[in-house]
């Protein structure tokens, strides 16, 4: 049992960002607030048989890279906002925690020791949040709405005026958004906004859908319209599941499509504001042109984009590759996709599938053909049912059908990608050959990655010859 007297070296941070130490009698202690390195003394509240959970008290030996959070609701006090968790840790240090975090799932979990370990993919740390969730809560007691993230390990909703990882201009508007649903007759009944940024040629798109549990009074809409034409806002309903989402107002009046860009590959991407889209659209675009980059696909070469979502990835290969086919769970992302390659220009050289690919064999690998290089973009669950096809036609190699000679994976989960790494590395026939994060959540525990994975045995790329180039005969002339 820890003593509130005792003081304790930090060790490491765990993947909830907690301070993790061990006491005099080795048991394991989580602490949240401490960091790596500091010597803390902590009150121990919730014990287990093999670990404690533990609050800060004091710190005696301070952490170089502990830092002045930058956001008023952060914290370890009552009511503090639970949306971040690293705001104390210099950003530096939060991307090499993340790093250590990926190498070291990579290596107790699969056994899997990346060749190269890539530069991190890094972009701005405050302001970046395009996309949001926030709770509405009316609160009787304080004459108000609470709109925000919920509180730090609590269903209470934090009580915010301002979110420095939103876009300052949607943090300037919590404030007069509290006051209008407040001011609304439904204001017992709205129990979530959902924000979608988008872009135009115009600006930003501040798209903003409103759950409603009940229909709208004409006194209500005209509050939402009014705080559309003050704000730029662009409000959806939804009255019931996702698939109910509609836009407040039609035609002109509705304002621009909400959308994204990929400019490097000349790339828009239409998109509905609960639509899966990337949280981070600057980490998107850096990770979409390094994802590419490592991918080398051809102009002769066939890609399989599996998890393809909206086609974030499969139309910017499309603009390198002879054809890629993108295969998603969701009929209606596929029909999605589709619709975005046309747009692009990009029909001809894509195509879209439906499939359960939680549920895969080797025999519907075969079915969808060779290609030469895969991209894999999974939600946490993972691809492990993808992989593991991928290792039973290794072992029972299929007439006709040749498995990819690179695979780019994109990850949202480091305990997943391990997994999937290991039966890759282990059982399918790859090496793992590079591998790094991407802070697409800073200030977050949440780590995001990409690895790398390249066959080993028997199959190689054909050479692609060079056409030489003629040299002037005065070469000083040129």
């Amino acid at each position: 049992m820890t003593d509130i007297n005792e003081w304790l070296t930090v060790d490491a941070l765990d993947l909830d960002a907690q301070g993790v130490a061990r006491n005099a009698e080795g048991k394991v202690v989580f602490i949240d607030g401490a960091l790596p390195g500091e010597k803390v003394r902590v009150q121990t509240g919730r014990r287990k048989n093999n670990w404690e959970q533990a609050a800060l008290v004091e710190i005696r030996r301070e952490s170089a890279q502990r830092v002045t959070p930058g956001c008023p609701n952060f914290g370890l006090h009552a009511g503090a906002c639970g949306g971040c968790k690293m705001q104390h840790f210099h950003p530096a240090a939060q991307v090499a925690v993340k790093q250590r975090t990926l190498e070291d799932n990579l290596w107790h979990l699969a056994k899997v020791h990346p060749e190269r370990v890539m530069r991190p993919i890094e972009g701005p740390t405050w302001g970046y949040r395009y996309r949001a969730r926030l709770s509405v809560r009316h609160v009787v007691k304080k004459g108000a709405v609470l709109i925000g993230f919920h509180e730090r390990k609590s269903r209470y909703v934090a009580d915010m005026t301002e979110c420095r990882v939103l876009p300052p201009h949607i943090s300037a508007m919590l404030v007069p958004l509290r006051a209008m649903v407040l001011s609304m007759d439904a204001r017992e009944r709205l129990p979530q906004i959902e924000l979608a940024l988008g872009e135009s040629p115009d600006g930003l798109v501040n798209a903003m859908v409103l759950r409603h549990m009940d229909p709208l009074s004409a006194g209500d809409v005209q509050k939402l319209r009014d705080f559309a034409a003050v704000h730029a806002v662009q409000w959806w309903l939804q009255p019931k599941g996702p698939d109910t989402v509609h836009l407040l107002e039609t035609g002109e009046a509705a304002g621009p499509v909400l959308a994204y860009t990929l400019p490097e590959f000349g790339v828009a991407m239409p998109f509905k504001p609960t639509d899966f889209t990337q949280v981070n659209h600057h980490i998107n675009r850096v990770l979409v042109a390094q994802a590419l980059k490592l991918l080398e696909a051809r102009a002769d070469e066939r890609v399989i984009d599996w998890f393809c979502g909206l086609g974030n990835f499969t139309l910017p290969i499309a603009t390198q590759a002879r054809e890629v086919l993108g295969i998603e769970g969701s009929e209606t992302l596929v029909q999605r996709s589709r619709e975005n390659a046309a747009l692009n220009g990009l029909a001809a050289k894509t195509s879209f599938e439906t499939r359960n690919l939680f549920e895969m064999a080797a025999a519907d690998l075969a079915a969808h053909g060779s290609a030469t290089r895969w991209l894999v973009d999974p939600p946490r669950e993972g691809a492990f049912a993808l992989v593991k096809a991928l290792a039973e036609v290794r072992q029972t190699p299929i007439e006709g059908y040749t498995p990819p000679q690179r695979i780019v994976y994109v990850s949202c989960s480091p305990a997943t990608l391990a997994r999937d790494a290991g039966l890759l590395v282990h059982q399918a026939g790859y090496r793992c050959v590079a591998a790094g994060v991407v802070n697409m959540f800073p200030h977050t525990a949440h780590v995001e990655s990409i690895a790398v994975f390249e066959r080993v045995d028997g199959w190689t790329l054909p050479v692609v010859v060079t056409p030489a180039v003629p040299v002037a005969e005065d070469a000083s002339a040129q």
